[in-house]
């Protein structure tokens, strides 16, 4: 440890001025991202002090890191730019620094300059001008605590933080994460179609729709940003249905912007849509595939135009249709027009909806999200009673639609059976279980059962390889 006089360092200072002239075969320090010509942007704090690091010459060892930058405790560190760490002159040289310390606050083990704005997650925070520290209140769509709260209890499943939800709030993961209107009470009471068990048929416990068809079932999509799930989870089963209906002859990934576009009437695009909008759409009209008609994922831009309509298809007779443009995606020239039979509802009935589901391939749920299936990352998610304490923004919800793809059961450390649905979202496959996710069964859990659809693709001989 050493100390100066102000003339010694001044000096010093020269020396070090000179040295820099003549080159001594080392290039000059870049100034580090983090730091300006005010010098140092902390309101102080403790780095050479810390380390008790003061150096004579120039040293790059003598260095320090510092707001994600560098600072350094040697008496090169002083030129026409500073790159000193804060208390450099205090501590090293025992003078006032040269320049007034930059008013900050202290949050989180960082200093931030005042009237600086900062985010926090969803929350836009401020170091006001008496060094408060504010921030929005926004419930955010990722909530650590909530995370915690859901680990920590035994709830069957597993919280986590998926990245694509990270800095939005809870209000704009109902408002463009969902996307499907429920039903009008005429549409809710659609005449439902029971399946009958014949007498002694047991179901198996367990099921997979891509164990008995492989490569026919189709995997988990992604809509973004946008409030489109009617569309994706009509999609979704529709690609399956027609691929299983053809026996493997036409295994189409079908285009939701094909109805997230065409499907205009009294359907809102990337704001939201109903089911049997999409049903009626596939039937009278028919989509392409997603290859064919892109998804063109919009951003929550609320002012966005929805982009125009770019595939129409005619009537060729027999009720089968064709595309009358080429595909919007110049580089496939197959715009072949699949198209469904009209939908049907299942009983809500755990047991008729599990045989629809083997014996036709995957159904569509409507299901209520709430805010904790957004954390869903493994498991047998059911909605947890952890926002029951905070203040009623905390606790949305939303009407979405997915693909029920099979099911099974789960015996728990604790003896408990759990009987499950496993479903695949339209949250792309970074979500969750790898887009799908596991639900309770059987009791209605966020209403997945009361209101599930069946349909069939509309398969003629010639799509059988009779062309």
């Amino acid at each position: 440890m050493w100390r100066c006089p102000l003339g010694l360092l001044l000096l010093l200072s020269l020396a070090g001025h000179v040295a820099l002239g003549a080159k001594q075969g080392r290039v000059r320090r870049e100034l580090a991202p983090g730091l300006h010509l005010r010098g140092i942007r902390d309101a102080g704090g403790r780095y050479c002090q810390e380390q008790d690091l003061c150096c004579r010459g120039r040293a790059d060892d003598c260095a320090l890191p510092y707001l994600g930058a560098i600072c350094y405790c040697d008496l090169f560190c002083n030129r026409t730019v500073s790159d000193c760490c804060p208390d450099f002159w205090d501590f090293c040289l025992g003078v006032p620094p040269p320049f007034p310390p930059i008013q900050g606050c202290m949050h989180g083990g960082r200093i931030y300059p005042v009237l600086g704005t900062y985010w926090d997650n969803c929350n836009r925070c401020t170091c006001q001008e008496n060094r408060q520290w504010q921030c929005d209140q926004e419930p955010c769509l990722v909530d650590p605590d909530m995370i915690k709260a859901i680990n920590q209890g035994n709830y069957g499943w597993q919280a986590g933080n998926h990245s694509a939800f990270w800095g939005m709030t809870l209000d704009e993961g109902i408002r463009y994460r969902l996307g499907t209107i429920r039903p009008s009470s005429l549409v809710m009471n659609m005449h439902e179609i029971y399946t009958v068990l014949n007498p002694g048929e047991v179901l198996p416990t367990a099921f997979e729709a891509s164990e008995k068809w492989p490569n026919l079932i189709h995997e988990p999509l992604d809509q973004g940003n946008c409030a489109g799930s009617w569309a994706f989870s009509t999609a979704a089963v529709a690609s399956d249905r027609v691929s299983i209906h053809s026996l493997g002859h036409m295994t189409p990934v079908l285009s939701p912007q094909n109805l997230l576009s065409c499907d205009t009437h009294q359907q809102q695009g990337c704001r939201g849509g109903r089911l049997d909008g999409a049903w009626w759409f596939l039937r009278r009209r028919g989509v392409v595939s997603d290859h064919c008609y892109p998804f063109s994922g919009h951003e929550q831009d609320e002012a966005g135009p929805t982009p125009p309509c770019m595939m129409h298809s005619r009537a060729m007779g027999r009720g089968k249709r064709q595309a009358t443009a080429r595909c919007p995606n110049s580089h496939v020239n197959n715009n072949d027009i699949y198209q469904v039979t009209p939908v049907y509802r299942l009983g809500s009935n755990d047991k008729e909806i599990m045989k629809e589901l083997m014996e036709n391939g995957p159904v569509q749920a409507l299901m209520e999200v709430h805010e904790d299936f957004f954390l869903y990352k493994g498991g047998i998610y059911s909605h947890t009673p952890v926002s029951l304490g905070r203040p009623e923004r905390h606790r949305r919800h939303g009407t979405h639609s997915v693909k029920i793809t099979g099911w099974g059961e789960e015996t728990l450390p604790d003896g408990r059976t759990l009987k499950y649905w496993t479903a695949a979202n339209s949250w792309g496959p970074a979500w969750g279980e790898r887009g799908h996710f596991r639900i309770v069964r059987g009791v209605n859990e966020c209403d997945i059962e009361s209101f599930v659809l069946g349909v069939w693709g509309r398969v003629g001989m010639e799509d059988m390889g009779h062309h």
